[in-house]
């Protein structure tokens, strides 16, 4: 009698689990997006093109769905994350990360904590997966970035030892570091892959590498504190902008001289960050502390709009179309959509604490 009552029991016990576990395996399964710092969501993430903008303050990726106009989600990378560049396949992005605490206007940088020389490196973030997968530790304190056509090299501004270094984003060696001047910014490469482009604050020149032999070939004198650089897409022409001249010099790729100076009229106007649209037709500047984006012809080389963005403007990227061009306002905490045709702002998206450079991938 005791042994069938034990029996029964057992049978009913099986039964009730068996009811839990098919309840558990016909729920939906959940889409987790913890590893690029969200909540789990049962909704799938868009597929459209995204912006992938560096939070300085945050040390996130924002991710910001281009369609709707909305942050979708946010990528841990690490310490003060700032420029950053797509690879050429277009599967993985390169940020920079530093140690080196911030400075600026208005901050006294003789009470600022030792730099944390172990966070300075570059970021290696899966676009699809939305992950950062390592880091390459080469170089000291990294500012900008850029990649080479074949995407087998990457190019960063080492900020506080005056050098910009090239790395094996496959194994993370250092192939070579070249000195350029004191406190570089901006590198780029020049779209046919030839040279390098690198900007220094403090010098007020821009030095130009040999993208494969990694020896100095030049040195071109700007406007006081260039920024960047944005060539045409033939590269034929080079644009630096010259911060506190409030200017942008206008510069032969090929000779590599400066043919001319572009002065920006107004008040505060700070150019920064430029981008060539995709036809060649027009650049596009941030102004920093002069709250616009800038709108040049460069058959002419004159100013023909201005579009107030938001404060401090200095990240920059364009659509494939060319008919839209993003900023990252540093203070407001957002990116601006700008529709070129009619020149004003059509949607701003919040971006982390303090966003700072900015990408569009497709």
């Amino acid at each position: 009698m005791v042994s069938s009552i034990r029996r029964a029991r057992g049978l009913l016990i099986f039964l009730a689990w068996s009811a839990v576990l098919v309840t558990a395996c016909s729920r939906p399964a959940q889409k987790e997006e913890g590893a690029a710092g969200g909540t789990a969501s049962e909704s799938p993430l868009p597929t459209g093109p995204r912006l992938f903008v560096t939070d300085e303050v945050g040390g996130v990726l924002t991710v910001i769905d281009v369609n709707s106009a909305r942050s979708i989600a946010t990528i841990p990378v690490g310490k003060r994350p700032r420029g950053l560049v797509l690879s050429p396949d277009k599967t993985t992005l390169y940020v920079t990360l530093s140690g080196t605490a911030i400075g600026g206007p208005g901050v006294d940088e003789d009470k600022l904590p030792p730099a944390d020389k172990k966070a300075d490196g570059i970021g290696v973030v899966s676009v699809s997966n939305l992950r950062l997968l390592r880091v390459i530790h080469g170089g000291s304190d990294p500012e900008n970035v850029a990649v080479s056509r074949d995407g087998t090299r990457i190019f960063a501004t080492n900020e506080d030892t005056g050098q910009a270094s090239a790395l094996d984003p496959a194994d993370g060696r250092v192939l070579g570091t070249v000195k350029v001047g004191g406190e570089p910014e901006g590198v780029n490469l020049r779209p046919d892959g030839g040279v390098v482009y690198v900007t220094s604050e403090e010098d007020n020149k821009v030095s130009v590498i040999d993208a494969k032999t990694l020896k100095l070939v030049a040195t071109i004198d700007v406007g006081p504190r260039p920024r960047s650089t944005a060539f045409l897409p033939n590269s034929s022409r080079a644009y630096v902008p010259a911060e506190n001249g409030s200017s942008i010099s206008v510069i032969d790729a090929k000779k590599h001289r400066l043919l001319q100076t572009i002065k920006l009229p107004g008040e505060m106007v700070k150019p920064m960050g430029t981008v060539v649209s995709p036809d060649g037709t027009r650049l596009f500047v941030t102004t920093g502390r002069g709250k616009h984006l800038v709108i040049i012809d460069t058959k002419t080389n004159q100013q023909i709009a201005e579009v107030e963005v938001g404060q401090r403007p200095w990240g920059i990227a364009v659509a494939p179309d060319g008919q839209t061009v993003f900023t990252a306002n540093g203070p407001s905490h957002d990116v601006s959509f700008v529709d070129v045709a009619s020149r004003s702002v059509k949607a701003r998206v919040k971006a982390g604490e303090r966003p700072w450079g900015i990408v569009y991938v497709p």
